[in-house]
């Protein structure tokens, strides 16, 4: 009978985390429904830490956001309902993206976004990264308005506190 040789780990050459971080490493769980409203946009916040959040945003016909970006945020968004159209100024269309297809924004790009199906909801998958030690600052490069009618409704999907 062969005998093999003792494998041996290497001892993890992480740093500890910050203590403020270590205290809040805790899982967090959530459930994701549709949120009911009329108009407009609403926001369902799945979870968050120093450093990711994730959120579904979802928008009405005819509804969307103002061209701006964030100086410490890269985001992914994955259309899982509908049809979103993205626009890097005011008026260039940047891309249409449907049902599983999505676009991620570096730090410092202007984008906006709108439903782009008149018949069905847009339901976006939004995951944010967040630069460390920095503040994500939000620049508005045209007026902030909200497309569509209403302001943006928020609902919690969070499970776990």
């Amino acid at each position: 009978m062969a005998t093999r040789a003792k494998e041996t780990i290497a001892p993890k050459q992480e740093d500890p985390f910050d203590p403020h971080v270590e205290r809040v490493r805790n899982p967090q769980t959530f459930r994701y429904e549709t949120p009911e409203f009329e108009s407009g946009k609403g926001l369902v916040k799945l979870a968050q830490t120093d450093i990711v959040k994730g959120a579904v945003q979802v928008v009405k016909a005819g509804g969307g956001n103002n061209l701006h970006s964030h100086a410490a945020a890269d985001t992914f968004w994955m259309v899982l309902k509908g049809k979103a159209r993205f626009y890097n100024s005011e008026t260039e269309v940047y891309g249409e993206y449907g049902p599983m297809e999505g676009i991620v924004t570096p730090r410092g790009f202007p984008y906006w976004f709108e439903s782009a199906d008149p018949d069905n909801d847009l339901e976006l998958l939004q995951v944010a990264g967040y630069e460390k030690g920095k503040k994500d600052i939000r620049t508005n490069h045209a007026p902030r308005i909200e497309r569509g009618e209403g302001k943006t409704l928020r609902f919690n999907g969070r499970l776990t506190k």
